[in-house]
């Protein structure tokens, strides 16, 4: 190798977490605090807690959960050699928590009027992944969480019947939809 070449950047991916994705794929929406505490240190699970937070229309939560998201997954990309700056593919699915959470910190932060940490985020996200920020809007709607795994219908598919509008809480569901029954 010649001074003129450098060698390539290794691609920069989180840890795989399946136990994480299958406990948030078997719960509902309740569960997800859960997950959180049971699985602390992942970036997945607090980027599910902040998509949720931010569906519900709680900013001040979603942007507190985003934060440490994106806290986590920063910890986890650097221990394997990546800079602040270089690119976090949305290609490899274990980086999408931290592309979420730092989408999902955006939103907060402007519902919050904290103009500058989110004008900061979305240039974050922009440099992680060029166009993550629209895959997110494609497959994010403020009465749904993102889901973690499949596009089909299972615990994190919207409420239905319940109509939001972006910075409304979601309603709750009654006691016969949370207990499973119809």
């Amino acid at each position: 190798m010649t001074q003129e070449q450098t060698p390539p950047e290794a691609e920069a991916v989180l840890a795989d977490e399946p136990e994480v994705r299958r406990a948030l794929t078997e719960g509902d929406r309740a569960a997800v605090a859960g997950v959180v505490t049971a699985h602390p240190a992942s970036p997945l699970a607090w980027a599910e807690l902040a998509d949720l937070a931010d569906s519900e229309g709680r900013a001040l939560d979603a942007f507190a959960y985003a934060v440490v998201a994106v806290d986590l997954a920063r910890e986890q990309l650097r221990a394997s050699g990546w800079r602040d700056g270089q690119p976090v593919p949305w290609s490899a699915e274990s980086n999408r928590a931290y592309l979420r959470a730092l989408d999902a910190e955006r939103r907060s932060a402007e519902r919050l009027g904290l103009d500058e940490r989110a004008e900061r985020a979305a240039a974050d996200l922009a440099a992680a992944d060029g166009e993550a920020a629209a895959r997110i809007a494609s497959e994010f709607t403020p009465t749904q969480v993102i889901t973690i795994v499949g596009a089909g219908a299972g615990a994190f598919a919207p409420v239905v019947g319940t109509e939001a509008r972006t910075g409304d809480p979601v309603a709750e569901p009654n006691a016969a939809d949370a207990a499973g029954e119809d």
